[in-house]
C-alpha cells in the first residue's frame, strides 16, 4: 500500500507535513508515520514513491543510533504493536511508524553545507556569499567548501519555501547559548555521517537537522536525520566539479521538474512511471549502502 491512509480511527491527527503525519498518543508522546509522498520545491507531488516511507524511516532510524553519542534524541521504546489500531491500519504502519516523545520544535531548520550547491551555489554566484557566510572567490559549482558551514533556515508552513536566515537572526529567535548549542552539535553530526558514509562511497553534500527542547530545555534531536529527502547524496565515484552531480535523492525528480513548464506552485506535474521507478530506486540504492554492514 503506498498511499497514505485517511486517518487512523483511534488517534487525533495533529500535524501533516509535506511527508509525515503525526498524530497524538498522549500527553507525553506522538506517532510519526512517514508516508510514500515526496515534495519537490516545497511542492506535494500528487504520486507517491512505493515504499519510500519504509526506506526514509530505515534510513533515519540507523542515523538516530549511529550518532545518539552525540546528541539525544526522540526515540522511545513504545512498540506500534503497543497501540490501538485495525489490522489494517497496523498493516500499514508496518516499517513507516515510530513512537516517540513530544517535544517542542524551535522554529529553525539547522542546514549543515559541505559542498557548494543549490540555492548555496545560487547566492555564491550573485553575493560571493552563502546566507551570510563569505567565501573565497573562484569557487565551482559542486567544489568542496574550505570548511563546512552553517546557514540556518526559518520554518515554514506546508506549501511555503524555507526562508535562510543569517546566524545573527537564529541568535535574535531562540537566544545566543542555544543558538551556539544547535550549530556545534549539527557540525558535528554532519562530519562524523559525512566520514561513515565517505567510506561507503557517498558523499553528503548538505543535510538538515531540526531540534526540540524537552521539559526542561535540554535539547533534543528530532524529525527524520540524514535521509535522501533532508539530504543530498552524491556517489563519490562519479563526482566532479563544475556540474550537478547525479544524486541519490530527489534531486533526480528536480532536475527532471527542472525541464518542465511548470511554475513550481501546486498542483505539481503529473509524473511519468520512469521518473518515478528511478526516484525509487536512487532511495532504496542508498539505504543500501548506507545501513548494510561492510564486515
Amino acid at each position: 500500500m503506498s498511499q497514505p491512509m485517511k486517518q487512523l480511527k483511534n488517534y487525533e491527527l495533529i500535524a501533516q507535513g509535506k511527508v509525515r503525519d503525526i498524530y497524538a498518543i498522549d500527553e507525553q508522546h506522538m506517532l510519526i508515520v512517514t508516508t510514500d509522498r515526496l515534495s519537490a520545491f516545497d511542492v506535494i507531488m500528487d504520486q507517491p514513491i512505493p515504499d519510500k516511507g519504509k526506506v526514509l524511516l530505515q534510513v533515519s532510524n540507523f542515523w538516530f543510533d549511529k550518532l545518539s553519542h552525540v546528541i539525544e534524541n526522540h526515540l522511545t521504546d513504545i512498540d506500534i504493536d503497543e497501540l490501538s489500531v485495525t489490522d489494517e491500519e497496523a498493516e500499514y504502519l508496518e516499517g513507516r511508524a515510530i513512537v516517540v516523545r513530544r517535544l517542542r520544535p524551535l522554529p529553525v531548520e539547522a542546514v549543515v553545507r559541505g559542498y557548494l550547491i543549490g540555492s548555496g551555489w545560487k547566492d555564491y554566484q550573485e553575493t560571493g556569499e552563502v546566507c551570510g557566510v563569505k567565501l573565497p572567490a573562484g569557487l565551482n559549482q559542486a567544489s568542496k567548501l574550505p570548511e563546512t558551514i552553517f546557514t540556518p533556515a526559518s520554518k515554514a508552513d506546508v506549501g511555503d519555501h524555507d526562508e535562510n536566515i543569517s546566524y545573527d537572526v537564529m541568535e535574535q529567535k531562540i537566544g545566543p547559548a542555544l543558538a551556539k548549542q544547535v550549530r556545534d552539535t549539527s557540525l558535528q553530526l554532519y562530519t562524523e555521517a559525512a566520514e561513515y558514509a565517505l567510506a561507503r562511497g557517498i558523499i553528503i553534500a548538505d543535510t538538515k537537522f531540526e531540534f526540540g527542547l524537552d521539559e526542561n530545555d535540554k535539547l533534543i534531536l528530532i524529525d527524520e536525520i540524514l535521509t535522501p529527502d533532508s539530504s543530498r547524496f552524491w556517489p563519490a565515484d562519479e563526482y566532479a566539479e563544475g556540474t550537478s552531480p547525479p544524486s541519490f535523492d530527489k534531486q533526480f525528480l528536480r532536475d527532471y521538474l527542472e525541464t518542465l513548464n511548470w511554475n513550481k506552485k501546486a498542483p505539481g506535474p503529473d509524473l511519468p512511471a520512469e521518473v518515478l521507478e528511478k526516484t525509487a530506486e536512487k532511495y532504496k540504492e542508498v539505504a543500501s549502502r548506507l545501513t548494510e554492514s561492510t564486515a
